[in-house]
């Protein structure tokens, strides 16, 4: 609720004013015999009584007319989107070597999960994917702006859900026959992997032109450490242990990816710095928005002023019968 004639609101300072005169000014005093003592307090604590109930009436009676006077408002607001949508698709690689666990406490595969995750969260008005490969390639999720099912299919990702392998050039076709019909002004792939491909029938250069052709962006990035790193092993007598061994990454292929479709490569070791490239992605990636706001006003001026005159009468009606004073 706002107030048109807010300078109106002023006046309400100015209400105690008569009521402190009142009290300073010393009134006549008529001495006159009475019955007893008793008696004249009852007189005098009917005449407090009166005196109070009258002047609080007035009181509110004037607040409600100031309120009044200074015209509240209700605003209702419509908006209207006009937006120029991004759509994503982020193909992520779920083979065995995400089980590596050097972005300690979690593994390879948890950190991409929770990073895109907040990735998903931090956009607004563009259409997300999610596409999964290891030796074959599925759709987790068809492009969507329902974030909160996308989320949700995003928790569910675990290994041992395909085949283990990492058939990238699947990855990078399957994500660009979701982009293909899109009519968004950016289409964007990003694909997460932290191996070579070594799986699948479809060579990831190749799907990398099919890409370019239908003008979709590809930005790469490669997890994990250089050199060896941690695996769990669960040993039927031991139980769980961990084995150094050594992932192959094929940078320069990834760097090529990106490069032919007008993106970029980005190397993660660790959780932080995946978090910076995402944030890093979201800056390139800014979908166009334009608002136009709609507001009408409602007038509340009577919700005020009827009670205020009702107050008004209601006092000159009680002074003049119930509360008529005695001389």
């Amino acid at each position: 609720m706002i107030f048109k004639n807010l300078w109106f609101l002023t006046l309400l300072l100015f209400i105690p004013l008569p009521f402190i005169l009142e009290k300073k000014s010393k009134p006549a005093r008529l001495r006159f015999s009475t019955f007893a003592q008793t008696q004249a307090g009852s007189f005098s604590s009917f005449s407090g009584l009166r005196a109070l109930i009258l002047k609080s009436l007035r009181g509110l009676a004037l607040v409600a007319l100031i309120l009044a006077l200074a015209r509240p408002q209700s605003i209702s607001s419509e908006r209207e989107y006009e937006t120029e949508g991004i759509d994503i698709v982020i193909a992520m690689d779920i083979s065995g070597s995400m089980q590596a666990m050097d972005f300690q406490p979690e593994n390879r595969m948890e950190v991409a999960k929770s990073e895109a995750k907040k990735f998903i969260l931090g956009r607004h008005h563009d259409r997300i994917g999610l596409v999964l490969f290891a030796s074959q390639s599925y759709t987790q999720c068809p492009l969507t702006l329902d974030y909160d099912i996308l989320i949700r299919l995003v928790d569910e990702v675990a290994m041992g859900l395909i085949k283990d392998g990492t058939a990238i050039g699947l990855g990078i076709a399957n994500s660009v026959n979701r982009l293909r019909d899109s009519t968004a002004k950016s289409k964007v792939i990003i694909l997460i992997t932290d191996g070579a491909n070594n799986a699948g029938n479809i060579d990831p250069l190749t799907a990398t032109e099919l890409a370019k052709t239908f003008g979709i962006k590809i930005y790469t990035i490669g997890v994990g450490k250089d050199g060896l790193v941690p695996f769990p092993v669960d040993d039927p007598l031991f139980g769980r242990r961990y084995v150094q061994a050594q992932v192959e990454m094929d940078e320069p292929s990834l760097k090529q990816i990106a490069a032919l479709t007008g993106g970029l490569y980005f190397r993660a070791r660790d959780q932080k710095s995946l978090s910076e490239i995402y944030k890093t992605i979201d800056r390139l990636e800014k979908s166009k928005v334009k608002v136009k706001e709609f507001s009408t006003y409602d007038e509340l001026f009577l919700y005020f002023l009827i009670p205020g005159l009702v107050l008004l009468l209601s006092g000159i009606l009680l002074e003049n019968t119930v509360l008529l004073k005695i001389p």
